[in-house]
């Protein structure tokens, strides 16, 4: 085995019992993406020599035998809007083209103190805005089953580098499906966890209410593994919940038996491509099979959850994204006569077609007399998606759904039409409404070769019930396992 195909759990296992260095793992993932970035474009920077200098420390640790944490020596990789000190940290934007973080978020700050290796920075849809990963100012992020195509948003740096085995893990943000849809359009294990329950100090917002900070990895352990790393109370975030988080890999291997699998009908509607309902319907048969009760369910105010999320969404972009102005940090316009037209000339050339788009729109919706109209009713459709859950889960313990209506598409083929890039969040965006937490498994392949992402979703602070359901579909199927043909 390749050392660079290694998952957090195995390669934990060789490094404790001597059988491959930390230096040997860094290097193997550092030549992968070496090898395989320039037609992928994954990574914004890499931490070359500095991983390297941790690797040998963590190999010392070993030699002395000294205690490992747990993520010691383990190379994982971060989406580039979470802070990590002294590395750049550009959201995918012009406007933040030069800006290196003077601290570490607090996810950063788990890592480190679990012995994790931050070997590098990831391309992401600018500002975490897109479902494809192509607004990013630093060219497009690539699908490693089809160069072709989508890599998916807008964490798709997150997702390549984890299925390109460009590192064993890696850290992404999900605001409206940005870590599950690349997630299933890459082939690899994604997770939003309920808000609260990962701090949200360090990370760059996009919209503050739906934004949530989850693990990309190899397989469902993993995804606990990090889970339990990462969550926690903290008090640097007013939004974070002061709640026990548990050690998650103690739940995930005990089935399915006797927990009942809601299917929401509304789910399952025209333009969801017939591979994709396959699969998922195969999904559904298997889950059964292991001793599930499926429960047909029904979500009311499904169809009006995307047009809520894309106010909400907009409207907290449009406040957020108000301090990049030019006069404190990052991007400003040269040669202007006067401060007007410094932030005029540095907020039109720094942010890109889609960030200035949605600050348009959130403007607009938050403007005297259209308020009350988009807003204020957005947020009143918000409460009845998340009544439409809380209503569902009095008959299920989780839910199970597509994560996208269709397998990954080709690049270019979408972004001159916004409306019909924003349908690619249909299934993912209710559950950042109501704050959810949802896991993105690999359920199979369409006629194309191109995975297919099922989506399970949780109740709140109850990820360990999808963790559980997600294991026990991954151990009984060898999707998990499958590489694309880079």
């Amino acid at each position: 085995m390749s050392l660079h195909t290694l998952t957090i759990n195995e390669a934990q296992t060789k490094l404790r019992l001597g059988e491959i260095s930390a230096v040997e793992l860094v290097n193997a993932v550092l030549t992968r993406i070496d090898a395989t970035d320039p037609y992928l474009g994954s990574y914004l920077s890499t931490n070359h020599d500095q991983a390297l200098n941790q690797a040998m420390e963590v190999d010392k640790v070993i030699r002395e035998g000294g205690d490992l944490e747990a993520l010691s020596g383990i190379p994982v990789a971060l989406k580039d809007v979470i802070l990590v000190e002294g590395m750049q940290a550009t959201a995918g934007s012009k406007i933040l083209q030069d800006f290196v973080a003077p601290y570490d978020a607090t996810v950063t700050e788990r890592l480190k103190r679990s012995g994790a290796i931050i070997i590098g920075k990831l391309n992401c849809d600018e500002f975490a805005m897109g479902s494809s990963n192509e607004n990013s100012a630093y060219g497009v992020c690539r699908n490693p089953w089809d160069t072709e195509r989508v890599a998916g948003g807008s964490s798709g740096g997150s997702a390549v580098s984890v299925a390109a085995d460009q590192a064993c893990a890696s850290l992404g943000t999900d605001t409206g499906g940005s870590i599950r849809l690349p997630a299933a359009f890459c082939g690899i294990v994604g997770l939003k966890p309920t808000y609260g329950r990962v701090s949200r100090f360090g990370v760059i917002a996009y919209a503050s209410s739906l934004d949530q900070v989850g693990p990309c990895t190899k397989t469902v352990r993993d995804s606990a593994i990090l889970l339990t790393i990462i969550a926690g109370h903290d008090t640097r975030d007013s939004t974070s919940v002061n709640r026990p988080s548990p050690d998650y890999t103690q739940f995930i291997d005990r089935g399915v038996d006797g927990l009942r699998v809601g299917v929401p009908q509304e789910y399952f509607v025209d333009g969801l491509q017939e591979d994709v309902k396959q699969a998922i319907t195969r999904a559904i048969s298997q889950l059964k099979g292991f001793g599930a009760e499926i429960v047909d369910i029904s979500m009311p105010h499904t169809e009006y959850a995307i047009a809520a999320y894309y106010v909400i969404a907009t409207a907290e972009a449009s406040s957020n994204l108000a301090r990049y102005d030019g006069v404190r940090y990052g991007y400003r316009a040269k040669d202007v006569k006067d401060i007007a037209t410094m932030y005029l000339e540095t907020r039109a050339n720094g942010f890109g077609d889609e960030v200035k788009r949605r600050i348009m729109l959130g403007t607009f919706v938050l403007s005297a007399g259209y308020y009350d109209a988009y807003y204020l009713k957005a947020q009143k459709v918000r409460a009845l998606v998340r009544a439409d859950f809380e209503e569902a889960f009095k008959n299920c313990d989780f839910m199970l759904a597509p994560v996208s209506p269709t397998t990954a598409f080709r690049i270019g083929e979408r972004i001159e039409d916004p409306l019909t890039m924003y349908l690619s969040d249909v299934y993912t965006t209710a559950v950042n409404l109501a704050g959810l937490p949802a896991l993105s498994v690999p359920c199979g392949f369409d006629q194309k070769n191109l995975p297919i992402g099922l989506q399970l979703i949780g109740q709140p602070f109850q990820e360990e019930t999808i963790f559980r359901a997600g294991y026990t579909f991954e151990r009984n199927n060898d999707y998990y396992e499958s590489r694309p043909p880079l």
